[in-house]
């Protein structure tokens, strides 16, 4: 299209923001922000210190089947995603994204709560081990449920043009919640004995993630909802009354089935979201959460050096993802997915060989960190790219079953496919494996259109305009 056949509000300059409109985004950005690194704390501290609480719910001298009885309950969470992915991502899209968010962190503090009391083996038998279980249901469904949640508000509350910074946040406060986990429990290390830590120790992570959640609860009280949602529910509220008028008792447009046959209608972008989740979530918890493990089982690193590794490069991974985002609002979002895609499919089996031959922190922090910056092309932007595609009244959902589907599918599974093949004694199997997701998302990539430019609400249009025609 020619530049002459633009709409007459292209060739206006782009409103500046308020100041009141600059505060409502930056009130949504931490809000957003802040619960998803509360959320992500308690999901991942479950795991960090499994080791400390095993042997007080489950019985035996068998330590390595305390942890893997710990470890099956852990993956529970995982297979729980797709299920609050649906009924949360139905509830946001119903209710507002701001009452989804607060209900996930309410899920989420209940469950800490739950695992911070739980009696032990000695004092209710399994009671605990129940509790344990019920607790990561909770977990599970409200992590299924944040990350579509938080991903389509800091999408929608985002101005049209930095949409790509907004967003990546989620995954700056996802890693910083890992952080803070793996920094508390360094810091119990050193402050508890090995008994105090076995003892009772153990509980006060989870005691502290239940009071994050009670204050990041307060605080989405108070969130401004998106303009998105709230055209829409306008424009929904005024469909219903001009239906009920002509048809009384007629059902309603967002019952189950209305759900399930929009969702249809949108099938397309739903498998485009598993497609191109599938290499980024292998690719994510291959060079997180099992890269500590391979450092120390593979390489052969001290676990306190492949700890420390870890951290850092975590750190440097987080600081990264907002420039990666601005550079998204400003070149598009495909060039930085089909670096990532490219970059994985054919840099995993270096990488990984080579980390595998580390002997030391620097070289494995040095290729931790490439590996890192290549997966932050995904990781920075998913977020929006994934919200871009839907529609507001079906976006949330839109984002989050797909995805939960293809984050428990393949992401859950990453670090135990990975140990198969190192213990059948091909370990570089898992390798091509990486390569080969990444593979089909970097298909995918090149294929679908850049969403840069998609106009989520009518207020972002005449914005939207502006921004394409000084591409152009």
């Amino acid at each position: 299209m020619s530049p002459s056949a633009a709409v007459p509000a292209a060739s206006a300059p782009r409103p500046q923001p308020s100041g009141g409109e600059r505060s409502r985004r930056r009130l949504a950005l931490i809000g957003g922000s802040l619960g998803n690194l509360v959320e992500w704390y308690d999901w991942f501290v479950y795991a960090s210190f499994a080791v400390y609480f095993a042997d007080d719910f489950f019985p035996g001298s068998d330590s390595t089947a305390k942890l893997m009885n710990t470890a099956g309950i852990f993956a529970v969470g995982f297979l729980m995603r797709p299920v609050g992915g649906w009924l949360l991502g139905r509830a946001a899209d119903r209710h507002g994204r701001k009452s989804a968010l607060t209900l996930t962190v309410t899920m989420m503090s209940a469950a800490a709560v739950l695992i911070a009391v739980a009696p032990t083996y000695a004092r209710a038998g399994y009671l605990g081990a129940a509790v344990l279980l019920l607790a990561r249901l909770l977990q599970g469904m409200s992590i299924g449920g944040e990350y579509a949640a938080s991903a389509t508000y800091l999408t929608e509350a985002s101005a049209p043009n930095r949409r790509g910074l907004g967003s990546s946040f989620q995954y700056v406060s996802m890693t910083c919640g890992q952080l803070l986990g793996l920094g508390i429990l360094i810091v119990l290390q050193h402050t508890l004995s090995s008994a105090q830590l076995h003892s009772w120790g153990w509980r006060l992570p989870f005691l502290l993630g239940a009071v994050l959640a009670g204050v990041v609860f307060w605080l989405r009280r108070r969130l401004p909802e998106t303009e998105a949602f709230a055209a829409e529910s306008a424009a929904s509220a005024q469909s219903a009354q001009s239906a009920a008028s002509a048809e009384a008792g007629g059902r309603a447009r967002d019952d189950a089935r209305g759900t399930l046959r929009t969702l249809w209608e949108h099938r397309r972008q739903a498998v485009l979201v598993m497609a191109l989740t599938l290499g980024g979530t292998v690719a994510y918890y291959t060079y997180t959460t099992y890269l500590t493990k391979y450092l120390i089982g593979s390489a052969g690193l001290s676990k306190d050096t492949a700890t420390l590794v870890s951290f850092t490069a975590l750190a440097v991974f987080a600081a990264v993802q907002p420039l990666a985002g601005l550079l998204s609002d400003r070149i598009g979002r495909r060039p930085l997915l089909i670096t990532f895609a490219l970059g994985c499919t054919v840099g995993t089996y270096p990488l990984m060989t080579a980390l595998g031959s580390a002997r030391g922190y620097w070289s494995a922090l040095g290729l931790s960190l490439v590996a890192l910056l290549i997966v932050t092309g995904y990781t920075s932007i998913n977020a929006a790219v994934k919200a871009e595609l839907f529609p507001t009244r079906i976006r949330a959902l839109g984002v989050a079953l797909p995805y939960a589907l293809a984050n428990a599918l393949f992401g859950g599974t990453a670090e135990y496919i990975a140990l198969w093949f190192k213990n059948n004694g091909h370990e570089s199997g898992f390798f091509w494996y990486v390569s080969g997701c990444a593979l089909v998302s970097l298909v995918t990539y090149v294929l679908m259109p850049d969403t840069r430019h998609a106009v989520l609400s009518p207020e972002e249009a005449p914005a939207v305009s502006a921004v394409t025609e000084t591409v152009r």
